[in-house]
């Protein structure tokens, strides 16, 4: 694999859909009614049902699993939630747009991958970056 510090990552856009809602709570036990429920949503403050944080952090890994060709690659990856990925009762879903880039070479033979995912054109992650061997 050829990159250097400043390699931009092919970008990646994902639908979600509330079927992939309901799959996620479904593999992940996570049946919080925010993710399925529009009114629950609503009456606790949200514009309408929104994907699971770690739905849209796994999305994410997406980038830099696909890059490297392995998952098992990926030693370490991390962010904060920084807004929510509304997801809409039609049949378009909610568009998350992941972007990423090479910030920086370690000597163990591993990178740091900034990761940008964005929804409606705005950040939902904050501070994402996975390490990543690649040697």
């Amino acid at each position: 694999m050829t990159y250097e510090v400043g390699t931009e990552l092919p970008a990646l856009s994902v639908r979600l859909k509330r079927d992939d809602l309901v799959r996620y709570a479904g593999a992940s036990l996570d049946f919080n009614p925010i993710h399925w429920n529009e009114k629950t949503a609503k009456d606790v403050g949200l514009p309408d049902v929104i994907a699971h944080g770690m739905l849209t952090m796994a999305v994410a890994s997406r980038i830099v699993a696909e890059w490297i060709g392995d998952p098992g690659a990926i030693v370490e990856y991390g962010c904060r939630f920084g807004r929510p990925v509304v997801v809409p009762n039609d049949d378009e879903g909610a568009l998350v747009e992941v972007t990423a880039k090479v910030t920086k070479d370690f000597e163990d033979g591993t990178v740091k991958v900034n990761i940008n995912a964005a929804f409606d054109g705005k950040s939902v992650l904050t501070g994402a970056f996975a390490r990543v061997r690649v040697s």
